[in-house]
């Protein structure tokens, strides 16, 4: 996703609060994974996580600063599993600055990501009932798993739908969900709504990782830190490309095998070529109305909410993944 942090109506200053709390609270007791940490989070950042945690909390009664320590591990869980992707996925960049493994080296990224786990969930599990930690450790345990599942679906071009879905939701969509219910847990929400504000986080997460993969495709290089297409270059099934195989033309079909296959090193013609073809086969306009199918079923879900003014935030995170994935396909 593209990290710049763009104003929603009705925000207010959660971001702030959020940023504010890693600035001035933020701290292990290594210094070198302190200051690792501290790095990738000041290369930005939507921080959407902690800010569905602190809008479920408020959604329920809750005053969201109370809950700041809480929604900042949901952020942080997310930053450990962006500093072991990069160890993964070799990358070079992340959010336009050097990976953490390119000024740290893989051992240490992987070491600073396994002691960031261990660390959060020392504090989850001294500080917070259950289910929290239980919701945690679940989620980071399908982050894995869905990282796995994808690792074995690359160049898979007869990866079905619904095992792409899979692989978002259990890589991408789980900690949203976590994120909303662990603050609705603990405002004190009644099971209808801890299950309404779960069910926002799923969809929403599953919209968000959609879009994601249509701006790997339609953002400037400049906008994603990295080359546009970089999820061809990796060979990854995402949702334009399988959307785009339901076509079933043929030249895209033979061009992405072949790319897929054995390219060329630095085959920048081939993925620009393939992004038309993918555009010419409708895979983005489809990609971007099932971005806005699953941004109707968050919504949807908040029902139980009532109009309190926590609901009216979500439902304006969601709609700007829908106006995003529309500007980027007119």
């Amino acid at each position: 996703m593209i990290e710049t942090h763009a104003t929603v109506p009705g925000e207010r200053d959660l971001y702030a609060l959020v940023e504010e709390f890693f600035r001035s609270t933020f701290a292990t007791d290594n210094a070198v994974i302190t200051e690792a940490v501290r790095r990738m989070l000041a290369a930005g950042g939507k921080r959407l996580r902690p800010r569905l945690t602190l809008l479920a909390a408020e959604a329920n009664g809750a005053d969201p600063s109370k809950h700041l320590p809480l929604a900042a591990y949901m952020e942080l869980i997310h930053v450990g599993t962006l500093i072991h992707d990069d160890v993964v996925d070799r990358a070079d960049t992340r959010r336009g600055v050097n990976a953490t493994a390119v000024d740290y080296g893989n051992r240490v990224s992987v070491l600073a990501g396994d002691y960031l786990f261990a660390w959060i969930f020392k504090n989850v599990t001294a500080h917070y009932p259950a289910p929290v930690p239980h919701i945690l450790s679940s989620a980071l345990a399908d982050i894995t798993d869905g990282e796995v599942l994808q690792l074995r679906a690359l160049g898979n071009l007869d990866l079905p739908l619904a095992d792409y879905i899979e692989i978002v939701v259990k890589k991408t969509a789980t900690l949203f969900a976590a994120s909303a219910e662990c603050g609705a847990i603990m405002a004190g929400a009644p099971p209808l709504r801890v299950k309404a504000l779960r069910d926002f986080g799923l969809y929403y997460g599953i919209a968000f990782q959609m879009l994601d993969d249509l701006l790997d495709m339609t953002a400037s290089a400049a906008e994603l830190g990295k080359p546009v297409g970089n999820d061809l270059t990796e060979r990854k099934m995402t949702i334009p490309v399988i959307l785009a195989l339901e076509s079933r033309d043929v030249d895209l079909r033979a061009g992405l095998a072949r790319y897929y296959g054995d390219r060329p090193e630095g085959d920048d013609d081939g993925r620009i070529a393939l992004v038309a073809a993918i555009a010419r086969t409708g895979g983005l306009i489809k990609t971007r109305e099932a971005i806005e199918s699953y941004v109707e079923r968050a919504k949807m879900s908040l029902a139980p909410l009532g109009n309190h003014a926590a609901r009216a935030e979500l439902n304006a995170l969601a709609d700007a993944l829908g106006r995003d994935s529309n500007a980027r396909t007119r």
